[in-house]
C-alpha cells in the first residue's frame, strides 16, 4: 500500500515568529551590502539593478527548495511537525566577498563594472565548488584543522571588516561612537533595550536620527532614497563569465580567497544540517550543499554576489515550531522587496556612519568565534593564521602602488599579502600540527604551500610555473625539517590540552 498522505500545512501562526526572527538578519544583509557597496563607489545601476535582485533571485530559489524538501521529508515520515532549513546568504561570508573579493577588486582595477563582473565570477566559482565539495564535506572537515580556516578568516574580519568600519565609525564621531554604545550595551552587554526592538535595529534608527538632527547627514538623501523605489526586474546576465579571466588572470589574488572560503561555507551547511538532525528534523547533507551551491550560481547568473547557506537559526525555528510557511514568505518577502526598490530606499537614506559600528561588532564577533571554537592549546595558530592579512590590507588599500609605498618598510609586505588566505591556511595548519606532534601533517601542508608558491596561488601576482621560486624553495627546506622530526619519538605534553581557564 501507498505511504498515507499526511496534512502538513503551507502556513501555521507559529511561522509568523520565525519569518520576523529571520527576516531582521536578512533585511540587514540586504542594507549593509547596498550601503557598502555605494561607498565603495559602484553606481545604483549595478548595486540595485544587478547585485540586489539578483542575491534576492537566490534567496527565492533555496528557501522554495528547502520549503518543499519540508514536504518530502513531512510526507516521508508521516509528521506534521517538520521545520523547514532557514536558508539566506551567508553573514560571514557576505563580508569576505565584500571587503575580501570586491574591494580588492574596485581597488585594483579602478573600474566598478569590471570589478563587478570579477565578483560575479567568483561567486559563480563559489557555488560550484561548493556543489564539489557536496561528495567530500566531511573529508575536508576531518582534514583541514579549525584553528588555520577560522584564523585566516579572522585576519580578514580584523583587517577589512572590524578596522576599516572603525575608521569609518570615526568619521562621525558624535554619531558613531552613540551608535557603537548601543551595540556594545544591547548585544554584548544583554541589555534589553526600549520596547524590545532588536539592538542592531534600534541602533540605526537612533543613528540615523541623530544624524539628520545634527545635519550630519544630507536631508535631501531621504527624497533621493526614496525616488530610488520603482520597479527593478530580474534580468539575468552573462557577466559571470566575462570575468572569468580576470579572476584567473590578474585577479588571482581575489580567487585564493574564494576556495577557502566556499569550504568554511560548506562546512557551516553541514554543521547547520546536522544541529537540525539533532533536533529532530534529518536532512541530508550532501543534499543541502549541492543545494547552496546551485543557489549560488543561479544567483550569480542574474549578477548577485554572494553565497548562500543554511542558517543557524533553522534550530532557532525548530524551538518556535514552524514549518514550511515561514520559508516560503521569506522567499516572496526578498523577492518584492529588491524588485520594487524598498531595499534601495533604506541604503540611501541609512549613513554609512550608522551601519559601520555594528560592521565592527560583526568583525569582532568573528575574531572571538574564531578563538572560542578552537581550544586555548591552538590560540597561536589561530594568531598566525591572521597575520598575513595585515600584509593583503595594506597592499589592497595602496592598490597598484604598493611596492613603491610599503617597500620602505618592508618588500615583504607585498609577497605576504599575495594569496593572503592560503598563506594563512598554511601557516595556521602547520602550527596545529607541531601543536599536536603531527610532523607528518606539517610536512605535507608544506609541500601544498610549495606547490602553490611555484604556480602563483600565493606569493605571486598571477598564475605562473615557477612563479615564486624563492618561496617555494622555503616551504620545501620548512618541510625538510618537519620531516626530521616526523621520525623522531616526540612526545606532546598531554596537559596542553586542558583551557587556560579552567
Amino acid at each position: 500500500m501507498p505511504a498515507k498522505t499526511v496534512h502538513y500545512p503551507w502556513y501555521k501562526k507559529e511561522d509568523t515568529d520565525a519569518f520576523f526572527a529571520l527576516f531582521q538578519n536578512n533585511i540587514a544583509n540586504f542594507v549593509v551590502i547596498s550601503i557598502t557597496m555605494l561607498a565603495m563607489g559602484f553606481p545604483t545601476s549595478i548595486v540595485f539593478g544587478q547585485v540586489i535582485p539578483g542575491a534576492a533571485v537566490a534567496v527565492l530559489f533555496g528557501n522554495l527548495y528547502y520549503a518543499y524538501s519540508a514536504n518530502r521529508l513531512a510526507q516521508k515520515e508521516g509528521r506534521t511537525d517538520v521545520t523547514a532549513l532557514s536558508y539566506g546568504i551567508s553573514t560571514p561570508v557576505m563580508f569576505i566577498f565584500l571587503f575580501g573579493v570586491l574591494l580588492p577588486a574596485i581597488t585594483i582595477t579602478n573600474d566598478p563594472q569590471l570589478a563587478w563582473k570579477i565578483a560575479v565570477a567568483a561567486c559563480f566559482i563559489s557555488g560550484l565548488i561548493e556543489v564539489i565539495i557536496s561528495f567530500a564535506g566531511r573529508w575536508i572537515q576531518n582534514n583541514l584543522p579549525r584553528a588555520a580556516m577560522l584564523g585566516a578568516l579572522a585576519g580578514v574580519a580584523l583587517t577589512f571588516i572590524a578596522g576599516e568600519m572603525l575608521f569609518s565609525t570615526f568619521e562621525m564621531p558624535v554619531v558613531g561612537l552613540v551608535v557603537l554604545a548601543i551595540i556594545l550595551v544591547g548585544i554584548i552587554g544583554k541589555v534589553t533595550m526600549p520596547f524590545k526592538i532588536p539592538a542592531s535595529l534600534f541602533a540605526i534608527v537612533i543613528g540615523t536620527v541623530l544624524a539628520y538632527a545634527l545635519s550630519q547627514a544630507d536631508i535631501n538623501q531621504i527624497t533621493d532614497g526614496l525616488s530610488y523605489v520603482g520597479f527593478y526586474p530580474f534580468l539575468p546576465t552573462i557577466a559571470a563569465f566575462e570575468g572569468m579571466s580576470y579572476l584567473f588572470g590578474t585577479m588571482i589574488a581575489v580567487f585564493a580567497v574564494v576556495l577557502p572560503i566556499t569550504i568554511y561555507n560548506a562546512i557551516e551547511t553541514l554543521n547547520n544540517v546536522e544541529a537540525m538532525d539533532a533536533a529532530g528534523d534529518k536532512y541530508d547533507v550532501k543534499e543541502c550543499q549541492a543545494v547552496d551551491g546551485v543557489g549560488t550560481m543561479i544567483g550569480a547568473m542574474f549578477g548577485g554576489l554572494f553565497p548562500t547557506t543554511v542558517y543557524m537559526a533553522s534550530v532557532g525555528s525548530k524551538w518556535m515550531k514552524a514549518g514550511r510557511g515561514y520559508s516560503i514568505l521569506n522567499a516572496v518577502v526578498y523577492a518584492l522587496t529588491a524588485m520594487f526598490g524598498l531595499i534601495a530606499a533604506m541604503s540611501a537614506i541609512i549613513p554609512v556612519a550608522v551601519v559601520a559600528p555594528i560592521l565592527v561588532f560583526v568583525g569582532i564577533s568573528m575574531i572571538a568565534t574564531s578563538f572560542q571554537a578552537n581550544q586555548s592549546k591552538y590560540y597561536p595558530a589561530v594568531a598566525v593564521a591572521m597575520l598575513p592579512y595585515f600584509s593583503n590590507y595594506l597592499m589592497t588599500r595602496f592598490n597598484n602602488d604598493a611596492g613603491e609605498v610599503v617597500a620602505g618598510v618592508s618588500t615583504g609586505i607585498v609577497p605576504l599579502g599575495q594569496g593572503a588566505m592560503f598563506t594563512g591556511i598554511i601557516l595556521g595548519a602547520i602550527t596545529v600540527f607541531i601543536i599536536d606532534g603531527n610532523y607528518k601533517r606539517a610536512v605535507i601542508f608544506s609541500l601544498i604551500g610549495a606547490a602553490f608558491s611555484f604556480t602563483g596561488l600565493m606569493h605571486a601576482p598571477e598564475l605562473a610555473f615557477n612563479a615564486a621560486p624563492q618561496f617555494s624553495i622555503g616551504y620545501l627546506i620548512m618541510g625538510m625539517f618537519f620531516l626530521f622530526y616526523a621520525f623522531q619519538n616526540i612526545k606532546v605534553d598531554q596537559n596542553q590540552d586542558q583551557d587556560i581557564a579552567k
